[in-house]
């Protein structure tokens, strides 16, 4: 034992470790394992954590109780019992910054795309995002009728502050429900029930509606469905409303569904069920479809060929755009790595205002600059040019906006590169004789890719990702002709995934935005892997 953290009681009593037990040679106790010995300030902030980090395993428990997610349940208690008991021992250091990392890393790298690559085979998206009991539901809820012997109710509309709706029925009888589009509950079985006299005012969070104030909602209304177990209640008007049955049954042993009306059979097929003449019910549910959404971007004809510019369009623009900064930034570091030159720190930090700026606020700027009526380039130039507008002048626009953005950076790696190539070796070229451009091609160029081409590597793999650029100069356009899906001509795969997932007019296609947000993964660890392997081929010529 290190004669540094034991103390040797000077009478010959047993020795002890400072801050490990209460000083008798007894195991710590509850409270000293808390506080580790530490001031109060640091114990505060430790109970304070550990409490935030149990009082939001709480909340979440019970909304992951109602998805019945079961594996994601344990494993976030899991993490908190893991968690609390790792803080509340002394020593383990190392574990107490390794846990609480691993954990993140899990939570917001690893399941993200792990979640990712599981929504890549299946059909989430619109129309899709349920699961089949819930589908069925809502299939059943949709079609109902109204019998001629069916049960009325006079009805009173109610509302939260969320615009959620919800009915108050009396039934013949007199007994009263209150309903919403969720469940029917007798009104003696709620608890928060508040009243004027005989009338109701409130029920939890939901008030009263006047008929004038019933009447903004009426569309709504009319479309509120109050399960029951043989069909839904549905308004008649804004005062009555009656028990209907639904057309829709629900054959479990042979998973089908039959509408009673027209007879007709709807079969499942992949996360719809179907009808033999091809009629398709909505809502389905989240289907498994094997590897349908990757091979759709190369086999489907209405796909294909948007996809394919897109893809090309991608490499042109991250390669143009790894081009066009490199060469620009290491020539003006060439210039002002020139010693005779006066001024190079003013001139140096001058040229990375671009770089200091936040970029999204410079894209914008030049989304002005290049608008085609107002913009100052064209008032410049006194032309007229469609430059945001206009296919190729578009590509072109966000390859200069680009450049303005990147070029501060390729300056700023190859200015300190060029200063670490040992001024020697050049002299000895110069004294060999060796020109200007053999000792740039010879000396300087090899030497510099061995500390530059890493940063090409990932600056190549930013600008294959560059959502920001595209997104916030041209939104990904002007849009292609005739392209089935949401793409435009200066559209990269990030961007054209966004417009899939979210932009799209005929709704949102999770899963195939998911199976190309994977193709792009995979493309871009190969090409940073071959990239790599090639950058230490450069570090052995050298």
């Amino acid at each position: 034992m290190s004669t540094t953290d034991t103390k040797v009681d000077p009478a010959g009593g047993a020795s002890r470790s400072p801050g490990r037990g209460s000083g008798d040679g007894s195991d710590p106790s509850w409270l000293e394992r808390i506080t580790g010995g530490g001031s109060p300030l640091v114990v505060l902030l430790r109970i304070s954590l550990l409490g935030l980090v149990v009082y939001n395993a709480v909340v979440f428990t019970a909304r992951l109780v109602d998805e019945r997610a079961w594996l994601a349940l344990g494993a976030m208690w899991l993490a908190t019992v893991g968690l609390v008991w790792l803080f509340t021992r002394p020593g383990r250091i190392p574990a107490k910054f390794i846990v609480p990392g691993t954990i993140f890393l899990l939570v917001f790298q690893i399941y993200p795309v792990l979640y990712t690559g599981y929504i890549a085979f299946t059909n989430f998206g619109t129309g899709n995002v349920l699961d089949k009991p819930t589908a069925i539901e809502q299939l059943q809820a949709q079609a109902t009728r109204v019998p001629p012997d069916a049960i009325r109710y006079d009805s009173t509309a109610f509302a939260d502050e969320t615009g959620a709706l919800a009915l108050l029925l009396t039934d013949p009888d007199g007994e009263q429900l209150f309903g919403t589009s969720e469940e029917l509950t007798p009104l003696d079985d709620l608890g928060d029930v508040t009243t004027e006299g005989e009338q109701v005012t409130a029920v939890g969070a939901f008030e009263r509606l006047s008929l004038v104030d019933a009447q903004e909602f009426a569309s709504e209304l009319q479309e509120l469905r109050v399960p029951t177990d043989d069909g839904a209640i549905q308004l008649q008007s804004l005062t009555t409303a009656a028990r209907a049955e639904s057309t829709r049954v629900y054959d479990e042993e042979q998973d089908l569904v039959t509408d009673t009306v027209t007879g007709v059979e709807y079969r499942p097929v992949e996360g719809n069920f179907v009808s033999d003449d091809g009629d398709v019910l909505t809502p389905g549910w989240v289907a498994i479809k094997g590897t349908e959404n990757f091979t759709r971007a190369f086999t489907s004809p209405l796909i294909r060929g948007p996809f394919i510019r897109v893809f090309i369009w991608n490499y042109a623009f991250a390669i143009g755009s790894v081009f066009l900064t490199f060469v620009l930034g290491l020539g003006l570091a060439l210039a002002l790595n020139e010693p005779r030159m006066r001024s190079r720190r003013l001139y140096r930090s001058l040229l990375v205002i671009p770089y200091a700026l936040p970029s999204f606020l410079t894209a914008l700027v030049w989304t002005g600059l290049l608008n085609t009526e107002f913009g100052a380039v064209n008032g410049l130039l006194g032309a007229d040019l469609p430059w945001l507008t206009d296919p190729w002048l578009a590509k072109i626009s966000i390859l200069l906006v680009n450049l303005w953005l990147g070029f501060p950076y390729m300056f700023l790696v190859t200015t300190g590169a060029l200063q670490a190539i040992p001024s020697d070796m050049l002299e000895a070229a110069s004294v060999d004789g060796a020109g200007v451009w053999q000792k740039f091609s010879r000396i300087t160029l090899p030497n510099l890719m061995i500390t530059v081409a890493p940063l090409l590597i990932a600056s190549f793999a930013f600008n294959f990702n560059n959502f920001n650029t595209v997104y916030l100069v041209t939104r990904g356009g002007p849009p292609i002709q005739g392209a089935q899906t949401p793409a435009g001509h200066t559209d990269i795969l990030v961007s054209y995934v966004y417009r899939i997932a979210f932009e799209s007019g005929r709704g949102a296609d999770y899963g195939f935005a998911a199976a190309i947000a994977v193709l792009i993964f995979i493309m871009v660890a190969g090409i940073s892997a071959y990239s790599f392997r090639y950058t230490q081929a450069l570090e052995e010529i050298a």
